[in-house]
């Protein structure tokens, strides 16, 4: 299995089907976290996903891997107020996800931008 193809199985088994045993399975042990409001390691991880309410849905989109780099661009809808579109860069190791980083933003519907392209495309 490619670096790309264990992230995309990772996140869908975790935010889409809402396995927790996905983390056990693919994130690793001494996982740094480099987003400011979540811990390291996999206590906190599970809290979040256990307190996602019942509406919540993930969408991945485009994946792109450099090596040990792999970026996923996901659509979260039920994460906050407003969807919320992220790229997630993970560092894979020894097949584990063992580092993350991300970015995020709120979606605005491809009617309201000024070039009226949509801003997350399901690949």
């Amino acid at each position: 299995m490619t670096n790309k193809e264990l992230v995309k199985i990772a996140m869908t088994e975790l935010f889409v089907k809402r396995d927790l045993t996905a983390i056990d399975k693919y994130w690793g042990k001494e996982y740094i976290q480099h987003n400011p409001h979540i811990p390291n390691g996999h206590d906190d991880l599970k809290k979040i996903i256990q307190g996602l309410p019942a509406t919540f849905q993930y969408q991945p989109g485009l994946v792109i891997e450099d090596g040990e780099f792999v970026m996923i661009h996901g659509r979260y809808v039920g994460w906050g107020e407003k969807p919320m579109l992220a790229m997630d860069v993970f560092r894979v190791k020894n097949g584990k996800l063992v580092e993350h980083w991300d970015v995020m933003q709120e979606e605005v519907t491809a009617d309201k931008t000024a070039n009226g392209n949509s801003m997350f495309p399901i690949i």
